[in-house]
């Protein structure tokens, strides 16, 4: 199964039925009088936001949806059966807005929250109501209503406290193996990460976070260089950004401070909000370096990079480092919403990873 983040779809609601002119006609009742019911709503379109799916694929395929037109009304006072919703289960993260304005419709966040996307047509009136000591004998009655029309964008943005940017071969992937329970693909190749990846972190039996793997970024990137930029929406919901820095990188030539300003400059072209997010600096693959080497070879880069946040120095690989980098995310995480990570579900202490 492919991970597809975007989709567009149509959805048509049901129109209303049309209300109905009639008079009753019974043996001993000569002036029955009117008896025309009302029309039947149409059916409504909404969307459901489940934990259980992690990606659009469903919609990529099946574009169009439509809900039934409700019943028209009926004499003895029969009003029309209304039609029944349609209900399109999304991913959590999910965004939805009008393609052709741009408006926005729902912001599913949260398990089974559920959004009307295209709202049914009422339903005409039938003449019953329209009689009075005036007028005996209607025959007026009004028309359904039409069901709304819409082409949607379906935008996934995946839901992360924590984001990993980088350049291809940083060791993001390496850092989530070793950090959670996700098991995204390494290699010794750029770009082995082609789809996001989301890893559960437990700092103790009853705190945790959840971290985001992105495909490497490149420069260029914010004008569709590379694959970074078709994932970068999926760090807009994180409230702390991890900079990967590789500070022994295979190619002699290769600079890990011109990569990192590259990588800045192009988070900044994408989204100045996304910038603006608490960046930390984490220099991997310190276990490649000389042991005499290590200090001199960290403050150099932070030095050049002018860099004023927090600085930590990790291997993704061994491991080292890695327990006092998670608890002080941890503590970062608490300070910005003490109640938010106290018990989150034990369920997903197993493998967690949106690649399908």
């Amino acid at each position: 199964m492919k991970f597809i983040d975007e989709a567009l779809i149509e959805v048509h609601a049901g129109n209303g039925g049309d209300g109905m002119a009639s008079f009753r006609r019974e043996k001993f009742i000569p002036r029955g009088g009117p008896d025309g019911g009302d029309g039947g709503r149409g059916g409504s379109i909404y969307a459901i936001a489940d934990g259980n799916i992690n990606t659009l694929i469903d919609y990529r395929y099946a574009r169009i949806h439509r809900a039934k037109n409700g019943e028209k009304g009926q004499g003895s006072d029969c009003y029309g059966r209304g039609a029944e919703d349609i209900e399109l289960r999304m991913p959590v993260g999910t965004v939805i807005a009008d393609a052709e304005t741009g408006e926005l419709l729902a912001d599913l966040n949260h398990h089974q929250q559920r959004a009307l996307i295209a709202k049914g047509g009422k339903g005409g009136i039938g003449n019953l109501h329209f009689k009075s000591s005036t007028n005996r004998a209607p025959r007026q009655f009004t028309r359904g209503e039409e069901g709304e029309n819409r082409k949607l964008k379906l935008e996934l943005k995946v839901l992360a406290d924590v984001g990993l940017l980088g350049m291809p071969n940083a060791g993001k992937s390496t850092l989530i193996r070793a950090v959670s329970a996700a098991k995204p693909k390494v290699a010794d190749y750029p770009f082995t990460t082609l789809h996001p990846n989301l890893g559960v972190v437990r700092a103790n039996m009853n705190r945790s976070f959840v971290i985001a793997d992105i495909p490497g970024l490149i420069e260029g990137a914010a004008e569709g260089a590379g694959l970074g930029h078709q994932f970068l929406r999926h760090l807009a919901r994180t409230r702390l950004l991890l900079h990967l820095i590789d500070v022994a990188p295979l190619d002699e030539d290769a600079d890990p401070v011109t990569d990192a300003r590259a990588i800045v400059a192009e988070l900044r072209k994408y989204d100045e909000a996304l910038y603006k997010k608490p960046r930390w600096l984490v220099l991997n693959k310190i276990d490649l370096l000389p042991e005499e080497m290590r200090e001199k070879t960290t403050k150099d880069i932070v030095r050049r990079l002018r860099w004023k946040g927090r600085v930590f120095a990790i291997s993704a690989i061994s491991g080292n480092g890695c327990p006092v980098l998670v608890q002080e995310i941890m503590r970062h995480l608490e300070s910005l919403a003490p109640d938010r990570h106290a018990a989150i579900d034990t369920s997903v202490d197993s493998p967690a990873s949106i690649s399908v």
